[in-house]
């Protein structure tokens, strides 16, 4: 314990401000993204450039290539909620039916396997086959969030909760506590995305895959 503790602390005098700098816009994204607001895009951007140094530092390579995809999806977003606020018709939120979360998971697995044994066979990448997971994972998450799918919470839940695991791993302490924090407020995401959804369909209650 006082070796944890110790190592922390060394991280803290390091790169603590660096990284809570991108902890603080990472929250801020989610939080203005359970409110539906578009700035949660700007601050998914600022958030992307710090951890994409970040991530290659510590040799989680797709993490890092995944914050590339994070800065497109951070722009894609902008512009497909900013295109609907033009328009007088807000992009409304959806779900998905089993089709295609089936698709989506296969893509998934697929992905991982790949990229996994890759990163295994032919370079230093910490913990390969749960960072391609996380990554590719997270590919399809982001596309939901932009479109305003109402299952990426579920699947924000999963992703996080695996990375808590791969960010202690790496002694990123203080972006492990980003997702627990994420955890938390992935709840209040989908009671508030569920109500909207309702209200707005009529169903009773929004069930997470139909």
């Amino acid at each position: 314990m006082v070796e944890f503790f110790n190592t922390v602390g060394e991280q803290f005098l390091r790169n603590s401000w660096l990284e809570l700098t991108a902890v603080v816009f990472a929250i801020a994204y989610l939080l203005l993204a359970v409110r539906e607001n578009i700035l949660c895009w700007y601050a998914a951007g600022i958030s992307t450039v710090i951890f994409l140094y970040i991530f290659w530092d510590v040799k989680l390579y797709m993490e890092s290539g995944l914050q590339v995809y994070y800065l497109a999806m951070a722009g894609f977003g902008w512009y497909q909620w900013r295109r609907a606020n033009e328009v007088s018709t807000n992009l409304q939120i959806s779900m998905w039916n089993m089709r295609q979360h089936l698709v989506a998971l296969v893509f998934i697995a697929i992905l991982t396997f790949v990229s996994g044994y890759l990163l295994n066979s032919g370079t230093d990448a910490e913990l390969p086959y749960l960072d391609s997971f996380t990554t590719w994972a997270s590919v399809v998450t982001t596309f939901m969030v932009a479109r305003k799918v109402l299952e990426n919470w579920i699947y924000w839940l999963v992703i996080d909760s695996i990375s808590i695991y791969l960010y202690i791993d790496r002694e990123l302490y203080f972006t492990s506590l980003l997702f627990a924090v994420y955890i938390v407020i992935i709840f209040f995401g989908w009671f508030s995305w569920s109500k909207t959804y309702r209200q707005k369909t009529g169903q009773p209650r929004a069930a997470p895959v139909t």
